[in-house]
């Protein structure tokens, strides 16, 4: 028993950034539902949803406040993020670092007498009852 496969030929159509964002605008305005424009742009479902989210992302990144270039080159929101993680765990070592330090520094205080302290000479005797 042979069974043909039927392959279906998948037609890959490239779209423009303007068609692209006309067919997300109007599903933005609700002038058309997106399982229409699936069809007739002939793009599943997640093609579509992936134009929807990179629209919001560049809209979002649009309407960030410029950063004046005499403050350097404008770095990517992830690289930024990245950067600040970076800045917040050196500062926490940092902090450790401190504490540990003022640790050791009591520890040794205790353990070894100050300088000022001579050790005495003859041993302290205990009065027994």
């Amino acid at each position: 028993m042979d069974k043909t496969k039927t392959e279906r030929k998948r037609t890959t159509l490239n779209y423009g950034a303007m068609e692209k964002c006309r067919a997300v605008l109007s599903i933005w305005t609700e002038r058309r539902k997106p399982s229409a424009i699936c069809r007739e742009m002939q793009v599943p479902w997640m093609v579509l949803a992936q134009w929807q989210k990179r629209a919001m992302e560049g809209m979002l990144q649009a309407l960030e406040p410029r950063v004046s270039l005499d403050k350097g080159p404008s770095l990517s929101p992830r690289l930024q993020t990245m950067l600040e993680k970076k800045r917040l765990s050196l500062l926490g070592s940092s902090r450790l670092e401190k504490t540990l330090s003022k640790a050791q520094e009591a520890r040794n205080a205790v353990l070894s007498p100050s300088k000022d302290q001579k050790p005495s000479a003859e041993p302290r005797k205990t009065e027994k009852p």
